[in-house]
């Protein structure tokens, strides 16, 4: 009894080594106003997003909440207008699988909102699929899609300077591939939709993120303008919905006991788009609120040169910015 017992106290005793050291990670707390600023924060419907948009809006931000689903997203900007005190939280339709959409978006902000101050590109997907331009899933709307909204959006931010772009990517990244060949033959950067393709994608796209902010820092320097991409911890967040359903159960069991809730989950995004002072850190890559080293892929600048140059041809970016 007395081995059972202290094999329990163990494995108690792990459990909580694992939470609080590894997985929980340190907490973010400032108090600086956003009156009069403005923020828009993709997925901001559910998990971490919705945290990340009711901490601007307590701050006094005006957060657009930038989100496919009508129904929920009404729902989060009532939520959030309702604890924030804030009536300046609204929603505006974006689906980042669909490339037109991204371009309708930004043309009625850029018609309708006179500063954007933060941008935080938050939505990510992990399954099957694809977007409605035939690329992966993954890799159309955690890349490609926050890629030309970042983009299209650049010019008021510049306008509305100093400014912030804050990608959220992953640890992940350190075991993501950019297969430039498969890329242009299959519009995806890989070569199937099992369940261990569609985590190898969900990498890759969070590759893609690091490189993104690390070459948009680069066209950037000199501006009013910044970007960092994060890792938010591992978050018990929605982002696995698009899998099979045991998958999902044996995703929920595990992150019930070891994953962050969303709140925890928003510190380094909130961090990132306000902690001063990192302004000369910026194109770097943060985790627990604290400036972290990448993978060697990630600090490539030549990769994160040709990406860009590839992603732009994509998204036709030169087209839209010329129209």
């Amino acid at each position: 009894m007395s081995v059972l017992l202290c094999f329990a106290a163990a494995l108690v005793f792990l459990y909580v080594i694992l939470y609080y050291v590894v997985f929980r990670g340190t907490g973010f707390s400032n108090s600086v106003r956003l009156d009069g600023k403005t923020a828009i924060v993709t997925g901001s419907n559910t998990g971490t997003g919705k945290a990340t948009a009711l901490d601007l809006a307590k701050r006094g931000a005006r957060v657009i909440l930038a989100c496919h689903n009508r129904e929920k997203s009404e729902a989060a900007a009532f939520d959030i207008r309702r604890e924030s005190g804030n009536n300046q939280v609204v929603f505006m339709q974006l689906n980042l699988a669909s490339l037109k959409s991204v371009s309708n978006f930004a043309e009625t902000f850029m018609n309708t909102e006179p500063r954007l101050d933060i941008l935080i590109n938050n939505a990510g997907v992990l399954g099957p699929g694809h977007t409605e331009d035939g690329f992966g899933l993954a890799f159309g709307v955690n890349h490609l899609g926050h890629f030309l909204l970042t983009n299209l959006l650049l010019e008021r931010m510049q306008q509305s300077g100093p400014s912030r772009v804050v990608t959220v990517a992953a640890r992940l990244h350190c075991i993501g591939n950019i297969d430039f060949p498969h890329l242009a033959s299959k519009k995806d950067l890989v070569s199937g939709q099992s369940v261990w393709h569609n985590l190898q994608a969900y990498c890759n796209s969070k590759l893609c993120n690091v490189l993104f902010t690390r070459q948009l820092a680069n066209r950037l320097d000199g501006t009013s303008v910044t970007c960092y991409s994060l890792h938010p911890g591992v978050v018990y967040t929605k982002i696995g919905r698009s899998t099979s359903w045991w998958l999902q159960l044996l995703f929920t069991l595990f992150a019930k006991l070891f994953f962050i809730d969303p709140e925890r989950g928003s510190h380094t995004i909130l961090y990132c788009s306000l902690q001063e002072g990192i302004e000369p850190l910026s194109g770097r890559y943060f985790s627990d609120c604290a400036l972290q080293e990448v993978g060697a892929k990630a600090r490539d600048d030549a990769l994160a040169k040709k990406l860009w140059e590839v992603s732009e041809r994509l998204t036709s970016l030169s087209l839209q910015t010329e129209s």
